[in-house]
């Protein structure tokens, strides 16, 4: 698989990324084996780039994860976790889970905002003792929204230092939005971000927005999450989810347009999807979440199937892609 270095660091990553979000219970609960398969189905693939959170299950993923490498060179893959929730001790927990967090896990602990430098160390040490490896590769704040300069003023000149220091290769932030993002790279030296949902077949909110052109003209890189949009580019119907809420109309009738063309080229819609990111130059990678062997088997599937050109010509054509937005000239995309 083809990898590529994140900005000016030393740290590669794979095309296709490993999100660990599901091994970590993620809407419902999988068992251990499962999670552990679904790894080895990653690694099997060629996959070398995992990233997780303590957000994650509730610090189940990262456990699960750092088992499912334990025995695998450290120096043979890429590790990524996030920053801006401490685990403490749950008074009330126990009796509950997390689905309202979207996880089956018992709610035996909860999350604490801290994105002081004091909580990113905190939160580090934490995830690499859950982990069990002496370092992190790469380092993201997780979801600053509403804590944009808490974060710009305490949160990333703490990772800025752990940089400088060789603590991690390289440091960044993941959001759902893309505001924000192209703030950190106007005013800071982050090496990467992770962007979900927000640069899509769907939408490219992440180009208007500036990420991608900032990215690309600073040196530095972006790793791209929720390329299927909450789910809606898996199956486009009514009812179906769309940022974790219904999809409205408009949304919708967007999907159906996009699928209607899929089909008119023989493109399996969530191919198309797959596809669609590499085509930007500042992209690194693609994060794909999976909790079981197969679910990671028939991502790389779909990736290996073309996209001929005439289709993001259709698009064009049809007004459901601008008419500068870049895309893939490499039917294979990531996979070499």
């Amino acid at each position: 698989m083809r990898t590529t270095t994140l900005g000016g660091t030393g740290v590669r990553v794979t095309g296709l990324s490993f999100g660990a979000a599901g091994i970590g219970n993620l809407y419902r609960p999988i068992d251990d084996e499962s999670a552990f398969a679904a790894v080895d189905a990653a690694w099997d693939a060629g996959i070398r780039t995992f990233d997780t959170a303590p957000h994650y299950g509730l610090g189940l993923s990262e456990r699960r994860l750092g088992a499912a490498l334990r025995d695998r060179p450290r120096d043979a893959y890429t590790l990524s976790t996030k920053v801006g929730r401490l685990l403490e001790p749950n008074p009330r927990g126990g009796r509950g889970d997390d689905l309202a967090h979207g996880f089956a896990v018992s709610d035996t602990r909860r999350r604490v905002w801290d994105f002081s430098a004091d909580g990113v160390l905190r939160s580090l040490e934490a995830s690499l003792a859950r982990l069990g490896v002496d370092r992190v590769d790469v380092a993201l704040l997780h979801d600053p929204d509403d804590h944009a300069d808490h974060a710009l003023r305490e949160a990333y000149p703490a990772l800025e230092r752990l940089r400088a220091e060789g603590g991690v290769g390289a440091v960044g932030l993941g959001m759902n939005q893309s505001a924000l993002p192209a703030r950190f790279l106007r005013e800071t030296d982050v090496d990467v971000v992770l962007l979900a949902g927000r640069y899509t077949l769907l939408e490219q909110d992440g180009l208007a927005a500036g990420v991608l052109p900032e990215a690309a003209a600073r040196g530095r890189s972006v790793v791209i999450g929720g390329v299927f949009n909450s789910g809606l580019l898996t199956g486009p119907k009514p009812g179906a989810m769309y940022d974790y809420a219904p999809v409205p109309e408009p949304v919708l009738d967007r999907a159906l347009r996009l699928k209607a063309v899929a089909a008119r080229h023989g493109v399996p819609l969530r191919s198309a999807a797959l596809h669609f990111p590499y085509g930007h130059p500042a992209v690194a990678s693609v994060l794909t979440g999976a909790r079981t062997a197969e679910e990671v088997r028939d991502t790389v599937r779909l990736l290996r199937h073309p996209v001929p050109a005439a289709f993001w010509d259709e698009l064009r054509i049809e007004g459901l892609l601008a008419p500068d937005t870049p895309v893939p000239d490499d039917g294979t995309a990531p996979l070499g």
